[in-house]
């Protein structure tokens, strides 16, 4: 299969400030994975790092719409030619966050090569409760209506290549059964295995029927939101809920996935060190992401 790079991505534009002054602790993250050797221990070549813009939001107000979007549409164009780079290379691009607006970046790339689909591990779906009530200006809390062609058109429409993946080509995975998206997804026609779900099916069971609704495209990308988990097992990211996956749980639904040979890339976000004071968690966190990758084909 194809050789693993990892490609830092550390941008916290889409994220808000937890406290006035502070910013999201999330760019980080690739730090801890890399300081645990993640690298040596997937095999991954370094494809080194794609410095963000500087977050800025201090002429946004609530209702203006997205903060820092014009930073994110420059952003996502440019980690989209460095990802593209490496899939015309051959390589399998492991991206690390982050938060979770970085996922347009990807998927804008995949749309100049053709149709991809998107398995989304995500705590919550980030689709149209948010992105309809205009408030939050967080481009996190409602990655995947952008990336599915809903909001600002200089983040959603670059190049006219939006949508960047169609909403039929998109499974949620392991968001809450209080996710007030749930019915929102229905009605968009997007495929959504909520985390108890997941747990009455069964996660192979469910990483088998994810993979037939990408029979017929030309591959599909993993986005990895940590706060999939479940609260007790990784709180130390901006949002922890409970009733989410346990690592066992996420690993069943991942190794499969990882495995699959039309399988592009991934990318992991969300996990915030300034929330970690003793490491814990990003120790834990890169275990199993290195066994998330022991299925797939050297």
């Amino acid at each position: 299969m194809n050789p693993i790079v990892v490609l830092d991505a550390p941008s916290n534009l889409g994220l808000r400030m937890p406290a006035p002054g502070v910013l999201p602790g999330c760019y980080k993250l690739a730090g801890v994975l890399r300081d645990h050797g993640l690298l040596g221990r997937i095999g991954a070549g370094d494809a080194g790092y794609v410095v963000p813009p500087r977050y800025d939001v201090s002429d946004w107000s609530p209702g203006d719409g997205l903060f820092n979007g014009a930073a994110i549409a420059e952003y996502t164009a440019r980690l989209a030619e460095r990802i593209a780079r490496q899939l015309d290379r051959g390589e399998f691009p492991f991206v690390l966050g982050g938060d979770c607006s970085i996922l347009l970046a990807p998927m804008l790339a995949l749309r100049r090569r053709g149709r991809y689909g998107l398995a989304y591990f995500d705590g919550s779906a980030d689709f149209l409760r948010l992105a309809q009530a205009g408030r939050s200006g967080a481009a996190a809390g409602e990655t995947l209506a952008l990336a599915t062609g809903r909001g600002r058109a200089d983040v959603t429409d670059i190049d006219g290549l939006g949508p960047y993946v169609r909403d039929g080509d998109v499974v949620v995975l392991g968001n809450r059964d209080d996710d007030e998206d749930v019915p929102n997804l229905a009605e968009a026609g997007i495929a959504c295995w909520t985390a108890p779900q997941i747990q009455a099916a069964g996660p192979a069971a469910v990483a088998a029927r994810t993979l037939e609704r990408f029979d017929g495209l030309d591959g599909f990308w993993v986005h990895l939101d940590v706060d999939v988990l479940d609260i007790e097992v990784l709180p130390a990211v901006d949002a922890p809920d409970p009733g989410g996956l346990q690592y066992g749980e996420l690993l069943d639904l991942l190794r499969p996935m990882l495995a699959d040979e039309r399988c592009v890339g991934l990318h992991v976000t969300i996990y915030d060190p300034d929330l970690d004071q003793d490491g814990r968690y990003g120790a834990e966190l890169t275990d199993a992401i290195v066994m998330a990758f022991a299925d797939r084909p050297v």
